[in-house]
Parts: C-alpha cells; structure tokens; sequence
C-alpha cells in the first residue's frame, strides 16, 4: 500500500493551519537544577540560619511586618534573613515594637513589629543570621 502525503489543513481563509504537536513534545519542560537556599556551615555540619519566627500581616504605609517569634529571641542590632514564596532579603533590625510600645528585645511567644526594607507576605519565614 502506497502512503498518500499529508496536505496541510486549511483555514476558512485559505491559510494552513499548524499541527498539532504530540504528546511527547507537549509535556512540560522542567528545569533540571533546582534554586536551592544557600546557607553558610559552620566546621560541624550545622547550618548557622536560625529559623525564629514568621510573618503575619504586614503594614503597607508605615512598612512594618508583625513578626510572631517562635524560638529565642530578637534584638535591636541583630541581623535577619526574610525568606518567602517571593521574599528573599537581608536586613538588620532597627526598630522593634510590642503594642505601639518601642522595645529593646522581642522573646519567644510574643508577636513584634519590626520595620522592613522591603515587602513581605503573610507566611514569610524569618532567620537569625
């Protein structure tokens, strides 16, 4: 049996349409490397990020993020790594508050305000650098 060649479909318009591409071409195309979170070691093997809170809300105007601390403690001077879905900064803390109130150093179980450089999303985990 002879195989007739295929003729290109035409439009209403006179114009080749395209074909359809097949279902192994069609499947999606995913990167080969993932973006991993570069964190520093220390001699022993433990990572010196160290995950204290997460964000849960965040005030536009004034850009300050509440920050529920979950595990020690954070101080005026100590330095933060915000880390979200589309969060990824680092930041020293210059002001903390507890109900309006200016403080030195927010505890464990507490929920602060923190001012931020930059926008970040209910979620948003905080680390201890």
């Amino acid at each position: 049996m002879v195989k007739k060649k295929r003729l290109p479909r035409k439009s209403k318009k006179g114009r080749p349409i395209a074909r359809r591409k097949s279902k192994a071409s069609r499947r999606i195309k995913r990167p080969t490397k993932t973006r991993k979170l570069k964190v520093k070691k220390e001699s022993r093997g433990v990572a010196a990020l160290e995950k204290i809170g997460a964000v849960t809300h965040y005030f536009p105007k004034v850009k300050a993020a509440a920050v529920k601390i979950m595990k020690n403690s954070l101080r005026i001077g100590d330095h933060v790594y915000v880390k979200g879905h589309t969060t990824d900064f680092k930041q020293g803390v210059t002001s903390l508050q507890l109900d309006r109130v200016p403080i030195e150093e927010g505890k464990k179980g507490k929920e602060i305000g923190m001012l931020v450089k930059s926008r970040v999303r209910i979620g948003d985990s905080v680390y201890k650098l």
